[in-house]
């Protein structure tokens, strides 16, 4: 019984993870129509960063938090303004391209502003290990738990009580007549590429924390991504949903099952939910008149 909770609780931890990328991945697309493929690595270059800011002011976690959220959004937002607003009119393919592209030069100039070796993030309070009814975890699994769920929570008020979440649902509507109804579309994508930036942010850095911080951790956008499949394209709340659906699977498969069988078992779970629902768990169905 215990291992079955420490596998869930694990998983959970891990989901957790998936779902703040996936969410990433999900209000991005909400807001421009598009798949960033270069988030899993934008997050890694966040935790890179608070790695190095973390190196400077002795472990302190305060500045570290604060200093790698304030890069994760300045960073977007250059990535924004500088690479994907000029493709804006291009075709959606070219315009995935330049994102996969993006994910590329990213994952090269991490190495080679940093190095290609793993290391420990040097924060005490996150890798301190906390008893869980016996379970043991580390602070980093229970602080990205807490943080998805603040991010749901944040991410439902923002959507259906502010108007600038009202406003991003037009957009994801109808870019063209959103911005005849006066609808700053331009303002709107760059909020988005802000927020997204903050969640797969702290999600790089947290991961980093509880396991370890390497050039590998840019795998984790490629891992979430089936998580905003399942949870729906255009449902950002689902999107995390999916997450814990597929960390907690993918936990259970490995412990009871195989640990070979534990990198496909997200993908078997989406391909048996697409068939019934194509259009994911919570995404809109959408009807097309001809």
């Amino acid at each position: 019984m215990n291992y079955l909770i420490e596998l869930l609780v694990s998983g959970l931890a891990v989901g957790a993870v998936y779902g703040l990328i996936a969410m990433s991945f999900a209000i991005i697309f909400k807001a421009t129509g598009l798949l960033n493929f270069a988030q899993g690595e934008m997050g890694m270059i966040t935790a890179y960063v608070a790695f190095s800011i973390a190196s400077a002011t002795d472990g302190n976690p305060w500045l570290t938090a604060a200093g790698a959220i304030v890069f994760s959004v300045l960073f977007a937002l250059a990535v924004e303004r500088i690479v994907i607003r000029p493709m804006v009119d291009e075709p959606i393919l070219a315009r995935i391209m330049t994102t996969i592209g993006l994910a590329v030069i990213f994952r090269s100039g991490t190495m080679l502003v940093w190095d290609a070796l793993p290391h420990d993030m040097g924060l005490a309070a996150g890798s301190a290990l906390v008893d869980l009814g016996g379970v043991r975890v580390r602070g980093a699994q229970i602080g990205v738990v807490v943080a998805l769920a603040v991010a749901v929570a944040a991410m439902l008020a923002f959507f259906r009580y502010s108007r600038f979440g009202i406003a991003m649902r037009a957009v994801a509507s109808d870019d063209a007549t959103a911005r005849l109804m006066g609808v700053k579309t331009a303002r709107v994508q760059q909020a988005a590429w802000g927020a997204a930036a903050v969640m797969s942010g702290i999600a790089g850095a947290l991961f980093a924390i509880a396991w370890e911080l390497s050039p590998s951790l840019y795998a984790l956008g490629l891992k979430s991504f089936p998580a905003t499949i399942l949870g729906g394209l255009d449902s950002v709340v689902g999107s995390a949903f999916g997450g814990v659906v597929i960390g907690i699977t993918e936990n259970l498969v490995g412990g009871y099952l195989s640990p070979g069988l534990k990198e496909v078992a997200g993908f078997v779970i989406i391909i048996a939910i697409l068939m019934v629902r194509p259009y994911g768990l919570f995404g809109e169905k959408r009807i097309e008149r001809l």
